[in-house]
């Protein structure tokens, strides 16, 4: 076996230029995309939600103990990110759905975790469609 050459050997953090404590697998499995704002953030700062049912009774569960089966995906507990995710449809390609699931459960979970917002807020939808805010009918 060859001996390793200088250049091979990391001896100090910051060596070449990686902090390797803050970087690669072990940090980046904890980040999750956010469906809605589609922001990066700590697994911990979002809810997990998986889809329920099949066919016609499909629909989104709430996941805060991130222990139900099938795949999963991430929201912020935030009724703007909500409101972006469902104009979006972005629900549907998260989970791979090929169907429309009913977001009722899940709007009421992002309701309680967050009581000073609700999801059908007249600021946020006028927020969102600032061409229909104010113009004459």
């Amino acid at each position: 076996m060859r001996p390793k050459r200088e250049a091979d050997r990391i001896t100090v953090p910051d060596a070449r230029g990686v902090d390797f404590r803050m970087a690669g697998p072990a940090r980046a499995a904890f980040l999750r995309t956010c469906v809605g704002c589609r922001k990066r953030a700590p697994a911990s700062e979002l809810i997990r939600f998986v889809a329920a049912g099949s066919g016609v009774d499909l629909r989104l569960q709430p996941d805060p103990g991130r222990r139900l089966p099938g795949r999963g995906a991430h929201l912020h507990p935030d009724p703007a990110c909500f409101a972006l995710a469902e104009r979006r449809r972005a629900f549907g390609r998260a989970l791979r759905l090929t169907g429309v699931a009913d977001t009722g459960l899940l709007a009421e979970h992002i309701r309680t975790v967050m009581p000073h917002g609700t999801t059908d807020d007249v600021a946020m939808v006028a927020a969102s469609r600032p061409s229909k805010v104010g113009r004459p009918r």
